[in-house]
């Protein structure tokens, strides 16, 4: 990567990639359009620090195949892996042959990583670990979906979380990611509505996340942490080895944080700070 600006201030190490732990996905196209152009110069400048892309939304559904694939080799030739986003649970709303032509496709395209999720339609846990199996099957990385709160997700921004909105248990979180790891599933994604999303840091579900990584151990999981609040919770509390999902704005302020940059009063806690001109 070349000397860096100012290297005598002294940053946390980044381990090379591909890394198997402290992994960073961003989020693509979804609430800005996130542009090949845009994308080309952010890998350019930032993709060091950037280990995983995510298509939201089912947004590859709205670009020309070859516009896909595009973007995909893009993102390989600087080390990013590339997701598919909890799409498969528009798809199944289609039958299962679509389901099977959709991981086809995305094995196809080169996609490395297929989202299953589950957060809008209420798929039974049988089927997505048997979508789970038939993404192992061809090549691809599944990554489960878990979420507490059913029938939110893809950006409704529940406000404050109506007592109407069902949560579900956590033993049942707990059944449903040992189901998947039974099968070989080895990350999961935490959703975050019902837990972080659009509340109060006070009313965070600390204690769900917290109880999770007890049972699963932190490197099982990745957390979705699209606020900076949130992910600076999550750095504070799990460490730089943490895996999390960002926005693709956020890049630079977490990487920031991560490394001890800047931002965490950790930085100049017992550190003299007069100066002394030689």
């Amino acid at each position: 990567m070349g000397t860096k600006a100012f290297e005598f201030v002294e940053l946390h190490d980044l381990p090379s990639k591909p890394r198997t732990s402290g992994i960073i996905e961003i989020r693509g196209p979804y609430y800005a359009s996130v542009t090949y152009g845009y994308l080309s110069d952010l890998l350019e400048d930032w993709g060091e620090y950037v280990d995983g892309y995510k298509f939201a939304g089912g947004s590859m559904r709205l670009l020309a195949r070859d516009k896909v694939k595009k973007i995909i080799d893009l993102c390989h030739e600087h080390g990013v892996y590339v997701s598919t986003g909890g799409f498969v649970e528009r798809v199944i709303a289609q039958g299962s042959r679509a389901v099977d032509l959709y991981l086809e496709e995305c094995k196809a395209l080169g996609f490395d990583v297929v989202e299953v999720s589950s957060g809008l339609a209420p798929i039974k846990l049988p089927d997505k670990v048997a979508i789970v199996k038939q993404v192992r099957e061809l090549g691809m990385k599944p990554k489960p979906e878990v979420s507490m709160m059913i029938g939110a997700g893809a950006g409704t921004h529940i406000v404050g979380y109506s007592e109407k909105m069902k949560m579900r248990p956590f033993a049942e979180m707990v059944k449903e990611v040992e189901a998947h790891l039974k099968v070989g599933a080895e990350l999961f994604m935490l959703e975050s509505e019902g837990i972080t999303e659009d509340l109060p840091p006070r009313r965070w579900r600390t204690d769900v996340i917290k109880n999770l990584v007890k049972r699963f151990g932190y490197e099982r999981w990745m957390f979705e942490a699209s606020d900076p609040p949130v992910f600076k919770w999550y750095l504070k509390n799990f460490g730089r080895e943490v895996n999390l999902f960002i926005d693709h704005s956020q890049v630079v302020e977490f990487t920031a944080w991560r490394l001890g940059l800047w931002g965490d009063p950790e930085i100049w806690k017992g550190k003299d700070l007069s100066y002394r001109r030689r």
